[in-house]
């Protein structure tokens, strides 16, 4: 298979869009050729497709990166989404009351998705997280409490890793389905989950689900990372009460329960 077979069409066009999307700081053709695997006629001929659209351009070092169109339709689409309006002022007041980074986070799959976030104004370090970034559902406080509704047993939560591996990425990182199931349930129980330094050493986090719409499906989950030297778990979940609060006086009385 030669590399105009392997990256054709839209798939070519798209492959090369998303790599763009990783270097910021710009590519050249012969660096994006081979991260695509596509030959430099096939990639340029994409990025004329690209830069025509405004998705693409090229600076004035010669190096390739995402057009301003591209990101002005990003950023209205992820402003003009019905839950971003409802979200984003209870993010901003938990995160001014925390002092810490708060998040909306949505399931996709093995992942979960961070639709919304919210850095403290002012007194605390950021956190590397970004919206429309990934994490593991398996090792985050949002990903475990949506899972939840999801899985009932044991059985169910194999069947929905489907032999997945369960890498370690801190020492308190669960990597057993039967540990990873009664943390699950657990969080359901309790009607929160928690990440005790699981998925990133040395940040916490505990979050609650939401409901946007009344008698529907749990729609999302609602964050509060802290870092836990100065912020630990018991003092997280002594707060839960204050945060399901504030959830409920934006989005209204049992968006937290469904």
């Amino acid at each position: 298979m030669n590399d105009e077979q392997r990256v054709v069409g839209s798939d070519r066009v798209l492959a090369v869009l998303l790599e763009l999307a990783e270097h910021p700081s710009g590519i050249t053709l012969d660096e994006l050729a081979q991260k695509v695997n596509g030959s430099k006629p096939t990639v340029h001929r994409a990025l004329a497709s690209l830069r025509k659209a405004g998705l693409a351009a090229q600076s004035a070092r010669g190096v390739y990166e995402l057009g301003d169109e591209f990101l002005r339709l990003a950023y209205r689409f992820q402003d003009a989404r019905p839950e971003t309006a409802r979200i984003e002022p209870l993010l901003r007041e938990l995160a001014t009351e925390f002092g810490e980074t708060t998040h909306y986070a949505i399931l996709d799959g093995q992942q979960v998705v961070y639709r919304a976030k919210v850095d403290p104004p002012i007194g605390a370090i950021r956190l590397t997280s970004t919206i429309g970034g990934r994490n593991p559902v398996y090792c985050t406080a949002v990903g475990k409490l949506l899972l939840s509704y999801q899985v009932d047993s044991l059985q169910q939560l194999e069947q929905w890793l489907d032999g997945a591996e369960l890498p370690k990425r801190t020492e308190k990182t669960l990597v057993t389905a039967a540990n990873l199931y009664a943390d699950v349930r657990a969080s359901r129980e309790r009607g929160f989950g928690l990440d005790d330094q699981e998925n990133e050493v040395g940040v916490n986090c505990v979050a609650l689900p939401v409901f946007l719409e009344p008698g529907r499906a749990v729609s999302g989950a609602v964050s509060i990372s802290g870092l836990a030297y100065r912020r630990s778990l018991s003092s997280l979940v002594s707060s839960v009460d204050i945060m399901r609060g504030i959830i409920e006086a934006h989005l209204g009385p049992g968006s937290t329960r469904g």
